[in-house]
């Protein structure tokens, strides 16, 4: 389900579809409800948005995940805003030339905010799909075969409130776990129901889990608690975000040879019990944490910056860096690190 709520028959702004479909990639409602409501107010329209430097973009999403989406949320906002004079294309085909909207996305949108023809197939359709005609494919594979059952389905008409209440359907009835059949409006065609196992579907191919990654994370702190910060380069991994420096994360990280990689030299460094994990989606990471203490007068290398306490809550920390500074902060001051 949306965050925003359209009445039948009544067409939603498609900034708001597509503002919370974005968010809604791999983040449950719940997640995403404060973050679409802080975007809004922030930025209520789609050139208030483009109008953003991607810095403060990236702080309003810090948190969410996936930080990708925030890149490619601001780049879309411009390109709507430049190219499209502020208002989205109703075309699929349209929608899905501008930066971050894929066939899904391009779907909601066109369906939901303009009621044209189209199939958008989340999580929740999928599920519903896969159970009513039995699709022993297994996921990924068989989400062409789902998307071409959902597009014979859709209807000529009203094919936004269609797919609302599809998503409806599986994420309040044919729910991922004991489903209310008796409740289903298909519940006589249903196959997997007339089989007596709709829990077996979507089938799921075994994930495979990524391989280990470790390294270390540098905090440095002055003696009036400001922290060294720097921004990640603005693609790849965690792109244009904001972290305490560290080594590169590797699958042969060498411990003994963590300090090589120190921000600033010649400091008296405290390594702290217990690493940070995380998990990104291709692979797990355990960072080591060193912390150390430096004058006031102390000046940032090349690239880094010290920002004042009050402020760093406020800086783009993606969830993996705040728990590296929440472990690092979590040693008292009592603690001599020199």
């Amino acid at each position: 389900m949306l965050p925003w709520r359209a009445r039948p028959g009544e067409r939603p702004d498609p900034y708001h579809v597509w503002l919370s479909e974005i968010m809604l990639q791999q983040t449950g409602t719940k997640t995403v409800a404060d973050y679409y409501a802080k975007f809004l107010l922030l930025w209520p329209d789609v050139r208030a948005l483009a109008a953003a430097p991607l810095d403060d973009v990236l702080k309003a999403w810090a948190g969410l995940g996936y930080y990708a989406r925030a890149r490619n949320l601001h780049a879309c906002a411009k390109a709507v805003s430049a190219d499209h004079s502020g208002q989205f294309p109703a075309d699929e085909v349209a929608l899905r030339t501008l930066p971050g909207i894929g066939p899904y996305t391009a779907a909601a949108i066109a369906a939901i905010a303009f009621d044209r023809k189209a199939s958008p197939v989340d999580g929740n359709i999928e599920r519903v799909m896969s159970r009513l005609y039995v699709v022993e494919q297994p996921l990924p594979a068989a989400k062409p075969t789902i998307q071409t059952l959902s597009a014979a389905l859709t209807p000529d008409a009203r094919a936004g409130d269609f797919a609302q209440a599809m998503m409806d359907l599986g994420a309040t009835i044919c729910t991922p776990r004991k489903p209310a059949c008796a409740l289903c409006p298909w519940y006589a065609p249903c196959a997997a129901r007339a089989r007596g196992d709709p829990e077996t579907f979507p089938v799921k191919a075994a994930k495979r889990e990524g391989k280990l990654r470790r390294g270390a994370a540098f905090v440095v702190i002055r003696a009036n608690g400001a922290m060294l910060l720097r921004s990640r380069p603005s693609k790849g991994l965690l792109g244009g975000m904001t972290e305490v420096p560290t080594t590169d994360w590797t699958h042969d990280f060498i411990e003994a040879r963590a300090l090589d990689d120190a921000p600033l030299p010649n400091l008296k460094w405290r390594k702290l019990v217990g690493a940070v994990s995380h998990t990104f989606t291709h692979f797990p990471l355990e960072l080591d944490v060193y912390v150390a203490r430096v004058p006031d007068t102390t000046s940032a290398p090349s690239g880094a910056r010290f920002v004042p306490t009050r402020e760093v809550d406020g800086e783009a920390l993606p969830s993996l860096m705040r728990k590296v500074i929440a472990h690092a902060l979590s040693l008292k001051k009592s603690d001599s690190l020199g």
